[in-house]
């Protein structure tokens, strides 16, 4: 059999199984969060979210929003230089990121059962 009888066949079934796996993986809802910075984004927002008082007061007097921490927690970076890992049960994540044009910063204690917003403020 020639090489491009061949590579012919090759693409033939390639196309119909990239055809099976898209028809049978579009309906779920399947990520990749190996990276450090995904993962821990990911652990903070499946978890129920606990404002303290420092943060509550910062929001109302700088007009701030709390859906500000879900635009963070989804599209801003873990700055792990700023960050405390190192602790025994729970850790403290700073998260950087632009959210209307503001650059804020977000400072998370990541617990077993839940995650403490410590800080938010802007960066100027």
């Amino acid at each position: 059999m020639k090489f491009i009888h061949r590579l012919a066949y090759y693409l033939f079934g390639f196309s119909i199984g990239l055809i099976f796996l898209f028809f049978f993986l579009s309906k779920k809802e399947a990520s990749c969060d190996y990276s450090p910075n995904a993962r821990v984004k990911k652990n903070i927002r499946i978890k129920p979210k606990i404002y303290s008082e420092a943060v509550l007061s910062k929001i109302q007097e700088n007009a701030l929003d709390t859906s500000m921490v879900s635009v963070l927690l989804n599209k801003g970076k873990v700055d792990f230089s700023e960050s405390n890992t190192n602790l025994d049960v729970c850790n403290i994540y700073t998260i950087t990121g632009m959210v209307d044009n503001k650059k804020l910063k977000l400072k998370v204690e990541n617990c077993p059962e839940e995650a403490i917003i410590l800080l938010l403020s802007k960066i100027d």
